[in-house]
C-alpha cells in the first residue's frame, strides 16, 4: 500500500517550483501519493508572479501532473493573529485549530504532513494531535524556505518573541526540519537539537546538454531572473549599472521575470535598445531563456533580513546550472559557496552600489576566459552535488528514514 503525504501551503502559489515542480513530483516518482492543500486569492487559485488563474484551475479539488491538489480560501486574520495562534498551540489537544487548512488535512489522514511556512507548520500541529486522538500517528516535516521568525525583520520585539517561542513549541512536535541554507540549518538546530535538520538547496534538474560558453561576442549580457522589489532585484539600480557599464563598454540586460503588480518595468528611451524584457516564463522555459545571459546578478537587502543574508535562492543555483557565473553582494552562504566553487563573483559590501556592481563588471569583461572557468566551474558543482537529482536522494532519505520509525 502507498505511503500518503499531504502537503500543507498557506503562502506559495501551487505551482512553486520547489513545492510542485519539484518535492511533490519527486514524492510521486518515488511511489508516494501526494496531496496538496494550497490557497486561493479572492476565490482563484495563482500563478507564480501572483496572477489570478480565471479560466483553468476552477473546481475546488483536481489532479494535475498526478498530484491531488485541493483549494481553499484562508483565515488572513486569523494567520496574522499571533498571540491567537500561541495561546492555541498551548492548550492541549487539537480543540482550537479550526482553520480551513487543519481541517482539510485531517481529513487526508495521511502518512506525513509536509507543512511549507510557519502558519502550515501550526496547522500541521493541530492535524497531528487530532488525528492522534482518533488513533492516526503521522509525522510532520516542516520544510522552511525562509528564516522565520527573522531577528533583523521590522515587525516588534513582542511578535518576534512569541513566533519564537511557538516555534520552538512546534519544533518539538514536528518530526524533521529541511531548510534551505547551512546558515538556517545552523539557527534550527540550536532550537531543535533533537529534531533531524536537513538543507535542501533550490537547485533545478541537471541541464543536459550545457555547452560552455565561449564569450565571444563584443558585448556582455548581464541577466536577473525572478521578483523585481526593492528588498530583491532593486530595477533603479540594475538601470544605473547598464547606464554606468555603457560608458565604457557594451552592456546588455536580460530581465526574466518582472514585478508582482500590475506595474510596467519602464526603461529609459537611450537604453530601451539594451534591455529585453521577457516577462514570467514557465518554469521549464527556463533553460532556453537563460541561454543568451552572460552573468547573473543577485542583489539582496541585507539590511533588515537576516535570512536574505542567508540566501541560498532559486536563481543562484539556475544561473549555475546553464553555466553561468554569478556577481552578488556580501551575502554570508553565497559567498562561502562562490569561494568554495570560484563560480562567480562577491562584491564585499553589504550594501553594493551601482557604481560598486559597474567597476566588477567592468574588470570582468575584459576577463573573458575568467568568466568561462567561473561558468564551468559552477556547472561541475551542479553536476557532481547540487543539482535536484542529488537534492531529491536528500528528500527521499528523510521520508525512508522517518516511515521506518513507524
Amino acid at each position: 500500500m502507498k505511503k500518503t503525504v499531504c502537503i500543507l501551503v498557506s503562502e506559495h502559489p501551487f505551482l512553486d517550483a520547489r513545492i510542485f515542480h519539484k518535492e511533490a513530483k519527486s514524492l510521486r516518482k518515488h511511489g508516494y501519493e501526494v496531496t496538496m492543500i494550497v490557497p486561493r486569492r479572492n476565490g482563484q487559485l495563482f500563478d507564480i508572479d501572483g496572477t489570478l488563474f480565471t479560466n483553468h484551475f476552477q473546481s475546488p479539488s483536481f489532479t494535475y501532473g498526478g498530484i491531488t491538489i485541493i483549494s481553499y480560501d484562508p483565515l488572513v486574520s486569523l494567520e496574522n493573529n499571533v498571540k491567537l495562534l500561541a495561546h492555541n498551540l498551548q492548550q492541549k489537544g487539537g480543540e482550537r485549530f479550526t482553520d480551513p487548512l487543519t481541517q482539510l488535512g485531517v481529513d487526508q489522514e495521511a502518512d506525513f504532513y509536509h507543512a511549507h511556512e510557519f502558519f502550515s507548520l501550526y496547522a500541521a500541529i493541530g492535524v497531528k494531535r487530532k488525528l492522534a486522538k482518533k488513533g492516526k500517528q503521522t509525522k510532520i516535516i516542516y520544510d522552511s524556505h525562509e528564516l522565520v521568525p527573522d531577528p533583523l525583520e521590522p515587525i516588534g520585539r513582542s511578535v518576534f518573541q512569541r513566533q519564537q517561542r511557538m516555534l520552538e513549541q512546534m519544533f518539538d512536535e514536528s518530526d524533521a526540519i529541511i531548510t534551505v541554507s547551512e546558515s538556517i540549518r545552523s539557527k534550527y538546530k540550536a532550537v531543535a537539537p533533537k529534531v533531524p535538520v536537513e538543507v535542501i538547496y533550490n537547485s533545478p534538474p541537471l541541464l543536459h546538454p550545457c555547452t560552455p560558453k565561449t564569450y565571444n561576442h563584443p558585448w556582455l549580457t548581464l541577466g536577473y531572473l525572478g521578483k523585481v522589489t526593492r528588498d530583491k532585484g532593486n530595477w533603479k539600480k540594475l538601470l544605473q549599472i547598464l547606464e554606468l557599464c555603457n560608458e565604457t563598454f557594451d552592456m546588455r540586460l536580460k530581465m526574466i521575470g518582472g514585478t508582482t503588480t500590475r506595474e510596467a518595468l519602464t526603461i529609459p528611451n537611450h537604453l530601451k535598445s539594451k534591455v529585453e524584457l521577457t516577462g514570467w516564463i514557465d518554469y521549464l522555459l527556463l533553460p532556453n531563456a537563460l541561454q543568451e545571459v552572460d552573468i547573473g546578478w543577485i542583489d539582496l537587502n541585507v539590511k533588515t533580513s537576516l535570512n536574505r543574508r542567508y540566501a541560498m535562492p532559486n536563481k543562484f543555483f539556475s544561473f549555475l546550472n546553464n553555466g553561468i557565473p554569478v556577481i552578488v553582494n556580501q551575502c554570508d552562504d553565497m559567498k562561502r559557496f562562490i569561494d568554495v566553487y570560484q563560480c562567480g563573483t562577491v562584491i564585499d559590501k553589504a550594501y553594493a552600489s551601482a557604481k560598486d556592481y559597474a567597476e566588477a563588471l567592468r574588470m570582468i569583461d575584459k576577463q573573458r576566459q575568467t568568466l568561462r572557468s567561473w561558468g564551468m566551474a559552477g556547472r561541475k558543482a551542479m553536476e557532481n552535488r547540487y543539482c535536484w537529482e542529488h537534492m531529491e536522494q536528500r528528500l527521499i532519505a528523510i521520508y525512508q528514514k522517518l516511515g521506518k520509525k513507524g
